[in-house]
């Protein structure tokens, strides 16, 4: 899933070398951290966040795959 998140974070951004995608593990789900430059994330986040829930919910699909739970936090 952390693969999931950075490809497609990567083929957004300006900067590619500059998303990071960090997992911790929270209360029993995955937690996911995106970090891009500060340039990117207006393209990342979207036009009234319409991005930043896609890909929240494309995450959330290939966690009920893999029977986890995860959520995705933009830094």
């Amino acid at each position: 899933m952390r693969e999931l998140v950075e490809h497609i974070a990567k083929s957004i951004a300006s900067k590619p070398d500059e998303v990071k995608v960090t997992e911790t593990e929270e209360f029993g789900r995955i937690v996911f951290k995106l970090e891009v430059a500060p340039e990117d994330k207006g393209k990342i986040i979207g036009r009234e966040g319409r991005v930043a829930q896609a890909l929240r919910i494309i995450l959330r699909v290939a966690a009920v795959k893999s029977d986890t739970r995860a959520t995705l936090e933009i830094i």
